[in-house]
């Protein structure tokens, strides 16, 4: 029974390449990854969507149900995750709830993604 010898060569060290720009923080990323998480969700996708899609932005909870198959609560328990999220806020009126896009919280994620993506620019 014939040993072969195992031949090693020697690999090069790596070499990290330059920063041109601030990585996330800790923080920033928990930030934006429950904003990201709220959106990963095809209804709460769908509810912002409406809700951006109507005039000021906002919405009367009584019509957001219209062509989405799920019950009231259902539906409200999305609108808070996205609430929570910072994407949207609300106000009462009345008996009737209103939502309104935040649309910084949304610029923000853009900025993100076009940061991250390489065609935007951090400042």
């Amino acid at each position: 029974m014939s040993k072969s010898k195992l031949v090693v060569t020697p690999v090069q060290a790596c070499s990290a390449a330059p920063l041109v720009r601030r990585a996330l923080t800790e923080q920033h990323a928990g930030e934006l990854a429950s904003a990201f998480k709220a959106l990963s969700d095809p209804v709460r996708l769908r509810l912002l969507s409406s809700i951006a899609s109507r005039e000021g932005q906002e919405a009367c909870v009584c019509d957001l149900s219209t062509g989405i198959d799920l019950t009231q609560p259902t539906i409200s328990h999305h609108l808070k995750v996205l609430r929570e999220a910072g994407l949207l806020v609300s106000e009462r009126r009345a008996s009737w709830v209103y939502y309104r896009v935040v649309p910084e919280a949304l610029q923000r994620l853009s900025e993100v993604l076009l940061v991250e993506s390489g065609a935007g620019v951090d400042a």
